[in-house]
């Protein structure tokens, strides 16, 4: 896993001017099942990836945070939200709360998230590929791909079954 982990970037970037140019066509014309092959493709690569193998996504960036994840979260650490976010957060320049440090302060050494039950949304929802109308996040995509093995391999599988 850690050899596929480093060799993704590279992957990834090799790959991009083609994904990219898959994803504006998918974007102009979906089809009509996209929401289906996505859920399969998705539920496909889990069957066969363990996160807890990797983890790449928690050591190399950050969540955003919601009001919700941050009221949630607070809340499991018996908390107020403000001492949460002056303890953890920070504010990036698209004026969202996000993790002051990567890796994760929460992931542990051996990979387990230590709020996993009270994870924010965009860790419980990563890397998105499952997403309803998944035409919508290419841009996401494309950036997730270059850290998920998992979203790498589902973005391949997908452009050899959406012709």
């Amino acid at each position: 896993m850690q050899d596929t982990i480093k060799n993704l970037p590279k992957l990834a970037k090799d790959k991009h001017n083609e994904n990219k140019k898959f994803f504006a066509k998918l974007k102009k014309k979906p089809p009509k099942n996209l929401d289906y092959i996505m859920q399969e493709l998705h539920d496909d690569e889990f069957e066969r990836i363990d996160c807890l193998e990797c983890a790449n996504c928690c050591k190399t960036t950050g969540p955003l945070f919601t009001d919700k994840d941050i009221e949630r979260i607070s809340k499991h650490f018996k908390q107020k939200p403000q001492q949460f976010i002056n303890q953890y957060l920070r504010i990036d320049e698209d004026n969202d709360y996000v993790l002051q440090t990567v890796p994760c302060t929460f992931l542990g050494t051996d990979n387990y998230c230590s709020i996993y039950d009270v994870r924010p949304k965009a860790c419980r929802e990563f890397p998105h590929t499952d997403r309803k109308k998944f035409q919508q996040i290419s841009n996401l995509t494309l950036k997730n791909v270059a850290m998920c093995p998992a979203a790498f391999n589902i973005v391949e599988n997908m452009k050899k079954r959406i012709k």
